[in-house]
């Protein structure tokens, strides 16, 4: 899972999330396939309401860069949106052993890397062992595909031909087998001089970013845009044999914020805008007029919430605590939690801010998960005075009678919660939950940070009280792993643990060992229920609201395909513009 940057489509499947015309006439079609040819060219212009901070997929955690890497890199295998069965991609087969343990995939032979380089067997068993399983690189991945503290054993076969020796049996390992596969020849050197960690950052040349994907990056101007143009090596081809993409260039238009982007949607600037639910009463009766289609696909795979920052450890630049030690006592009570989960006013949200097109969240997983979703966690009703009467059993009392708590010790309860500030809605959310936390005592101080800043807290310095924002979902439990487990990259409540901080986070350390290793759905089902049932009562996540899932696109698109899974452009490689808007 990944920070969400802006909900444009979220199919992030891994950890875990945001022209001129040029037509390139393919040798091979032949000058009488009229109506093949008259698919090819145009435009696709997107919005991102923050700048990219890397491009190098291995090391991307935050939406804002992986919108730019799905467009590039591809795995072996890809999650059919509609179905959710995994189909093959860059593998074109494979073969399991009786025990489950051993994985043969057969390579497809057609693929090359937009530079003209054959792709092969090399770059998987790169990836894999080089970058992913290397300790010196601060992946993500590497939370996924490991059990127990051990990992596949990844090897060469022939050229088109890679073998996966597991531990032990690895229940979503076909679906994890998405993760993207990078290229060797163009980073075999920076990873052994070291250097992997600061490669195709954004500063990089775009002609020097190589991917089998179906569009290249050529340009990015910070604050500005990103403009991708078709990869004319892309190997896929359509059902009819077309070359595949069809649209020439994607643009992404770096905008301040939501509302920037829907103006600019209404301007006819943008071809797709993720509504907000309150956006939904403006845009959905000028469909007819504006010539746009609103779509709703139900509630979104993402999330919304509030966490505090329990990291016990202490700054190795300056030997200082990243939190104050008395601040520390209140986020690692889970009655402070547990009373400012009853603050939040879910129902307000909605019906405020997304215009009653939302849902409350309770569980760690979205009700569009499907099989593995567990409604029966721990609710918090919104009862101030509930969770008034938690605070003073746990000691918070305003004892002086200026309006502000105290702990037991006298120190008045105020502390910072950040946000990033391009997200409208969430912003408002945030405010909302300052005013209720400040009526029951607490001095909040409300700090919006854009967004690469924000993840930079996060992530980097550790230099944060309380925060506000969301992550990518998905419909298998392990892909956050690097949430969940106690030594995860995205363990953000406490990112730098190496054992369990705690009986119940040991308990879901466990719980994620065995469901990954389970391969009866009917029993990793009571594994993640379990999980999602201990998240709901230690908190470490506060969940606030849900989106719908609510996305305008011009109509102007031919084989569109929307799907709550994939978002509106979850083929984009298929979906051309009809010839009148080319």
């Amino acid at each position: 899972m990944i920070p969400k940057a802006l909900p444009l489509q979220e199919k992030n499947i891994l950890p875990q999330s945001l022209f001129l015309l040029l037509f390139l006439f393919i040798p091979h079609i032949a000058q009488s396939q009229n109506n093949a040819i008259s698919k090819y060219g145009g435009q696709l212009v997107l919005a991102s309401t923050s700048d990219p901070k890397s491009f190098n997929d291995i090391l991307a955690k935050e939406t804002s860069s992986t919108m730019v890497t799905e467009q590039i890199f591809e795995g072996l295998t890809r999650t059919n949106v509609f179905t959710l069965k995994v189909e093959p991609h860059l593998a074109q087969s494979w073969e399991i052993s009786p025990d489950g343990r051993e994985w043969i995939f057969h390579l497809r032979q057609d693929v090359v890397w937009s530079d003209g380089v054959s792709f092969s067997a090399d770059d998987v068993v790169f990836t894999f062992n080089d970058l992913i399983y290397n300790s010196d690189i601060p992946s993500s991945a590497r939370d996924i595909f490991s059990i127990e503290g051990q990992n596949f054993t990844v090897s060469k076969i022939d050229d088109y031909t890679v073998k996966f020796t597991l531990p032990v049996k690895f229940a979503p390992f076909l679906r994890g087998m998405s993760q993207a596969i990078l290229p060797q020849h163009k980073l075999k050197k920076a990873v052994a001089e070291g250097k992997f960690n600061f490669t195709w950052g954004i500063d990089t040349d775009p002609k020097e970013i190589i991917g089998t994907g179906p569009y290249q990056l050529a340009q990015y101007r910070p604050g500005e845009r990103l403009v991708f143009r078709r990869n004319p090596r892309y190997w896929k081809k359509s059902t009819e044999g077309e070359q595949l993409p069809y649209i020439e260039k994607i643009i992404y238009l770096i905008v301040q914020n939501a509302d920037t982007a829907l103006l600019k949607f209404m301007d006819g600037e943008l071809d797709y805008y993720g509504l907000r639910g309150i956006d939904y009463p403006l845009l959905k009766p000028l469909e007819q007029k504006a010539n746009f289609t609103v779509y709703e696909t139900g509630p979104a795979f993402g999330s919304n919430f509030i966490a505090f920052n329990q990291n016990t450890g202490v700054n190795p630049k300056t030997q200082k605590s990243f939190v104050h030690s008395q601040k520390l006592k209140w986020f690692t009570n889970v009655n402070f939690r547990r009373a400012v989960a009853h603050a939040i006013d879910k129902n307000k949200i909605i019906d405020i801010l997304m215009n009653g097109l939302g849902y409350p969240q309770d569980s760690s997983m979205s009700p569009s998960a499907g099989f593995f979703y567990n409604p029966n966690v721990a609710k918090y009703d919104y009862d101030l005075k509930k969770a008034k009467a938690i605070l003073t059993q746990s000691g918070f009392v305003d004892h002086n009678g200026d309006g502000i708590l105290e702990d037991q010790d006298g120190n008045s309860v105020e502390f910072n919660l950040y946000t990033n500030s391009g997200a409208n809605e969430r912003m408002q959310i945030a405010a909302i939950i300052r005013h209720d936390l400040q009526r029951l005592g607490m001095r909040v101080n409300y700090l919006p940070l854009e967004f690469n800043s924000l993840v930079g807290k996060l992530t980097a310095t550790y230099d944060w009280d309380a925060i506000i924002l969301g992550l990518t979902g998905g419909v298998e439990p392990h892909f956050g792993k690097n949430v969940w487990s106690s030594d995860g990259q995205l363990h953000m409540w406490f990112p730098q643990q190496k054992i369990p901080a705690t009986s119940w986070e040991k308990q879901i350390d466990e719980i994620f060992n065995q469901g990954v290793q389970e391969l009866n759905e009917d029993k990793r089902k009571k594994l993640y229920d379990e999980f999602q049932v201990i998240v709901s009562q230690q908190l470490p996540l506060i969940y606030t609201v849900l989106d719908s899932s609510i996305f305008a696109v011009r109509n102007k698109f031919g084989n569109l395909k929307p799907s709550s899974y994939g978002g509106a452009f979850h083929n984009l490689e298929e979906v051309y513009l009809q010839s009148q808007y080319r």
